[in-house]
Order: structure tokens, then sequence, then C-alpha cells
């Protein structure tokens, strides 16, 4: 969301201070592109000549407003060139080229393009300034093509000229290299919708008809790679990679804006700078039909509305969405391209919320603004700004139910101006994680909230037979609550009678997502009975990797997900009968769960964290005395994983925040 500003825009903002108030299109309009061309340089006369082409003649007024949009905002972007752009390219190609067959994983694959090539370092990189490199016939051909499909489509007539301009006619996303891309992506995707323009329909004329019917005639999951995964500090990499729809949200949803605005379909870029509830961020698409009503998507996914949605349900405290242009109000203090779309998406979020002076620590540096901070692991992500008065900050529309905290910056460090608070989804009252003096002993069983695979098992049920299709069974256990830690272990009743096979059966649409299950014959047994595997083949990777084996290969960082949502099970065949006295079994898990052997630290939030010490575990829990009650709390494993999120600890468990 942030952007590092480049020598050109710091020119900018050191000899125009102008650029950072509001203009309209008059006096201050024309500064605004004097300025623009001004900084050009050597390139100034084929900016011109860009611009003497639409005065020419009246009827391409609306092209030559369109093309001082586009070179009154040159001065904000930038992009790199440099062969290692092209060897990292080869990481999306390479993720395309195996997406299918998903025999490589993307660690593998980044690893090896990094022991040949070294680590991605954008430092290495050219820098390019679009106001310097763009010449005449680049930038006309754009205003030619964009104009081309806003017209001629249907939907075009619902999209207005402000629209058009943000989120039509830009010929680029970010800061990938220049290319000729709109021409390619219209010949490649305009056919998919003869069947809308042919149709009469009376939504023909909506966008969000238009992108529906695109979707659906574009292929679908097995065509898309999501990886979370990629070379760290890459810049956006442009159409042509965009085109293997590979890599994480912003790869994927990049390929979107590109397919759609080259059909004349607005398509905005919405953002949160990170989760309410986890560590990243999330960039998807949107779009506004013809009633003006907002539409999100997650590609491959469907185009829904936002209202009522789940996204709206996600936690998040600010979403933004990516313009063109620079949005003025907050030019220097935040987003140079960004507005706050943050209402439509939230739930339940205060319009106002506003922080006295008594909520601040009375030691606070002078600051004219103040910084409003989401947490990401034990750091605090920039998510919105206010000016500061004497007695308050305010701030608008911020989602309720997540952390937050205020700071300002000092010397190119964060300082914090207050303790970590959340805004109730209700009342909007504040609450801090101030503490209050009182200490707690805490027992935890995980360092992230695995909550969400847990809940794929509450219904389950364990079942045993004396034939093999389970024609006539019996019900060993039924899982009716949730499961909290790595192992859990039941008591079978015993009746003395004895199965040959027994298994798990997941339940309605949890895809049979469990990661370990061991049967035991006699209560003091401490080694798991053996057999043959039985079960549903399939999984919903569909590489064989989360197969019906895995719930009995030992390792409790491996699963069974089942390739439908219900139908699944996994079991064993024991050979001959055998009495059953008790199950363990663990739930599907992305290794997050408290495990014996690893070396785990406690954090609490004060100020600062301040480590409660370091443990090497021999359990599947931990247990530590005297932590500070009301204070957030993050627990570090400094053995494995990369997952780990703050939590509170009350009435004896850990509250994920």
């Amino acid at each position: 969301m942030y952007y590092i500003i480049r020598p050109l825009l710091l020119s900018i903002l050191v000899f125009f201070p102008v650029l950072l108030l509001p203009a309209c299109r008059s006096k201050g309009d024309a500064l605004l592109l004097e300025q623009a061309l001004a900084l050009a340089g050597e390139n100034r006369p084929e900016l011109e000549k860009a611009l003497s082409r639409y005065q020419q003649y009246p009827a391409d007024s609306l092209k030559y407003k369109a093309a001082c949009f586009l070179i009154e905002n040159m001065p904000y972007y930038h992009y790199y060139e440099g062969e290692s752009l092209g060897h990292y390219a080869n990481y999306y190609k390479a993720l395309h080229e195996h997406k299918k067959r998903r025999d490589i994983k993307p660690e593998v694959i980044l690893d090896s393009i990094k022991g040949i090539y070294g680590e991605f370092n954008i430092g290495r990189l050219q820098v390019k300034y679009d106001l310097r490199e763009i010449d005449s016939a680049y930038l006309c051909n754009n205003i030619e093509w964009a104009f081309k499909v806003w017209r001629e489509q249907p939907w075009g007539k619902s999209v207005s000229f402000e629209d058009f301009c943000e989120y039509i006619l830009p010929y680029r996303i970010g800061d990938e290299g220049l290319s000729d891309w709109r021409e390619d992506f219209y010949n490649r995707f305009n056919p998919l919708l003869d069947a809308l323009r042919d149709s009469g329909a009376t939504d023909a004329d909506d966008p969000v008809a238009a992108v529906r019917l695109l979707m659906t005639q574009l292929p679908g999951d097995e065509d898309v790679y999501f990886t979370t995964t990629a070379p760290s500090g890459i810049p956006h990499l442009g159409p042509a990679v965009s085109l293997y729809k590979s890599g994480s949200c912003r790869e994927i949803s990049d390929f979107v804006v590109y397919a759609c605005r080259a059909l004349g379909i607005p398509c905005h870029l919405d953002f949160m700078p990170v989760r309410g509830n986890g560590n990243a961020g999330h960039v998807w698409n949107s779009y506004r039909n013809k009633f003006n009503e907002l539409y999100v998507q997650e590609f491959p996914d469907a185009v829904y509305p936002v209202q009522g949605s789940r996204m709206q349900k996600w936690l998040k405290s600010k979403v933004y969405r990516y313009t063109f242009s620079l949005n003025m109000p907050v030019a220097r203090e935040m987003a140079p391209r960004a507005i706050d779309v943050t209402a439509p998406y939230a739930e339940y979020y205060a319009r106002y919320l506003k922080i006295p002076a008594s909520g601040l620590y009375r030691n606070r540096i002078k600051t004219k603004f103040v910084y409003l901070c989401s947490s990401r692991k034990m750091d605090w992500q920039v998510v919105d700004w206010a000016p500061y008065s004497k007695d308050s900050v305010t701030f608008e529309n911020i989602q309720a139910g997540v952390v937050l905290r205020l700071a300002t910056w000092k010397n190119r460090r964060m300082v914090f101006l207050s303790d970590p608070f959340s805004v109730d989804s209700f009342s909007n009252e504040i609450s801090y994680f101030s503490g209050n003096g009182a200490c707690q002993d805490v027992t935890l069983y995980a360092k992230y909230d695995e909550s969400d695979c847990g809940k794929r098992m509450v219904g389950g049920v364990f079942e045993a037979s004396n034939t093999p299709d389970f024609s006539k069974k019996e019900v060993l256990h039924a899982i009716t609550e949730l499961p909290y830690r790595l192992t859990t272990a039941v008591n079978v009743a015993h009746s003395g009678k004895k199965y040959r096979y027994v298994r798990y059966r997941g339940p309605e649409g949890g895809h049979c997502n469990v990661a370990e299950i061991a049967f035991y014959e006699n209560p003091e047994d401490t080694l798991a009975l053996q057999g043959k595997i039985i079960g549903t083949a399939g999984c919903w990777q569909g590489d064989g990797s989360h197969e019906y084996t895995n719930a009995f290969d030992g390792k409790t960082e491996t699963s069974f997900d089942y390739k439908e949502p219900s139908g699944g099970w996994t079991g064993l065949d024991l050979g001959e009968p055998k009495s059953i006295t008790h199950i363990v079994y663990t739930p599907r898990n992305f290794d997050n769960y408290i495990k014996p052997g690893d070396t785990y630290e406690l954090f609490y939030c004060d100020t600062v964290f301040k480590s409660l010490g370091v443990t090497a575990n021999a359990s599947d829990s931990l247990f530590y005395q005297n932590v500070p009650a009301g204070r957030l709390l993050y627990l570090k494993n400094h053995s494995r994983s990369v997952q780990e999120r703050i939590f509170t600890y009350e009435e004896g468990k850990q509250i994920w925040k």
C-alpha cells in the first residue's frame, strides 16, 4: 500500500507543493499539466505531440482530456529494467507449466532460481520514469484502444468519463514495464462476449453482466495456480506474465484487470493492507453495475454482490482502492494512489472513531499526524492516519472488531502513542489491552488459530464394522466439540465386541479433513493397531498430496482433504477382528499446534513486546506461570513454521485476535 518515493516524485513534492492540494479542471489543471511537462525534460516534445493531436479537432475533446489526465499523473509512475526481472518472471512461467501436475512445490522452483541467479534485489534494477520514456505513439495508441472499447461495447454507456479515466484508460497497473497489451488481450477475450452483445438482453449494457459472462468463459480452478510463495520485493511483472494466472492474489488480480480493461469493463483493484485477524494483506477485483452497486471477485471464483457476502464479514480495519490519479488529500502521509472504500466492505464499522487524549500515553511526543496501526505478528502495519488536535484524534470508516494501535514516526522509527485496543462491533466502545496488574497461569495449545480446520471435524464419526463396505456398522465415537490441541484421545465404551474394519467418516461439508488417526486395542497400549489403509481416493488439490493414506502416515503435518465436500472416509482393514478401547486423532492443520521437541518463547505486549522466557517443549501443550493478565500475548516457535498470531487468555482459553 505504501510506496517508496523515487527521486522524480520527491522533486515534485519539494518543488511543486501545490500538487498536494485538490484541483479542478481549470487553472489548477493547467498548472498540473505544465508541471508534468516540465519534469519530462527531453521527452516533453513527445508528450506535447500527443496533446497537439487531440487539440486539433473538437470531436477529440474527450481524448484531449484523457491525454491530460494520463500526463498529469505520470510523475507518480516508474518501472524497472534489468536481467533479473526476466529470470524471476520464469518463476511464474514454471508455476504455469506445473499447475496441472503440481509435481514440484513453489518453494522448490523459487529456490532453484535463487540458486542460479541469486536473491532478487530490486535495488540492482534500473529505474525508468514514465514521463521521460513514453512517446506519443505509445500514448495515443493506448488512448485510441481505450476509447474504442468504451464506445463500442454496449456496457460502455453505463460507464462515466471519470470511471473510464480511472479504470479503463490507464496503460499500466503499478510499476510493471511498459507494453502494448490492449490489442492482444482484446483479440483473445472479446469473442467470449459475443453472446451478450448479440442477445439484446436488458442487461447487455451492464458491466457486471459482461464480466460475469467473461468469467464463465475463462478456464476455472484448473488453470490457476495460487501460492503465497513469491520473490521478495518483486514489482508487478506486466500483462504477459499475468497470462500465466499463477502467483499470489496480486498477480492473479492483475490478470483480471488487464482482461477487463481491454474489453471496456471498469475493473478495480481493492485491497486491505493487512487482515484483521492475520498477518498478510490481500487484494482482489471489484466492479460497479449500472445501478452503482458494488460486486467483488477473487478470481477464479464467481462475481458476487459485496452486500451480505463473506468478504463483508472478514475481519479487517481498512479497505482501499488503487487509482491511477493521485489521491490529493493523503499524498503526503499515505498511499499516493488509493481511495478509502472501507464502508461498503464493513458489516460493522465506526463512521467516526474518536480517541480522546486520555487514551494516549501521557509522555507522548508532539506530532501533527497520528497513524492507526493494525497488528502484523509482533509488528504494526499503518492502515490509516489523521491529524491530531490537542484533545483527541478522529479516524473515519474503521471496521470494528480488530486490534488497533496508535503511533507516530520519529527519526524513521515507529513510536507508539497508545496501548493496543479494540472497537466493539455493536457499541463502538474502545477497550484497551492495558492489563490490570494481576498475573495468571496459562496453558497453551497453539501459536496460531487452527480452528477453521478443526471445525471440519465436528460432526464426524469413528465407525467399526465386520463388513468391508460398512453396510453394518457401529459408532465408536462421535465428535461433538471442536478439537483444540494437536492430539485428542477418546475412550470407546468397551463392549467386548471385535471389528475387522475401522474408519473415520467426515461430516457433511468437511472434506473428511483429518491429519492423523490411531486405533488402540488395549487401554495400556502405546503402539497403535496396524492394517491395510482403506478409504475414498482423491484429494481436493488433485495432485495426490492430501490422499486418505495420510491419516496413517505418522505425520501430524500431513492430512486427508477429500476431493468432494461430503462422502469421504479413511480407515484400516485390521486383517482380523480386534477390540477398540481408545482412539487418538489430530485434525488437519498447518503445523501450528504445540509440538513435542520444539522450542517456544512467549511474549506479552507492554508498550513493546517483552519476553516471558524460552522453553523446550516435551508435550502438545505449554504451561506458563505469572503471565500478565489483560495483555496481548504472542507465542513464537523457534523451531518451525512462520504462522503466529497475537491472542489473549481468557477463562482458560486462547482467544485469537
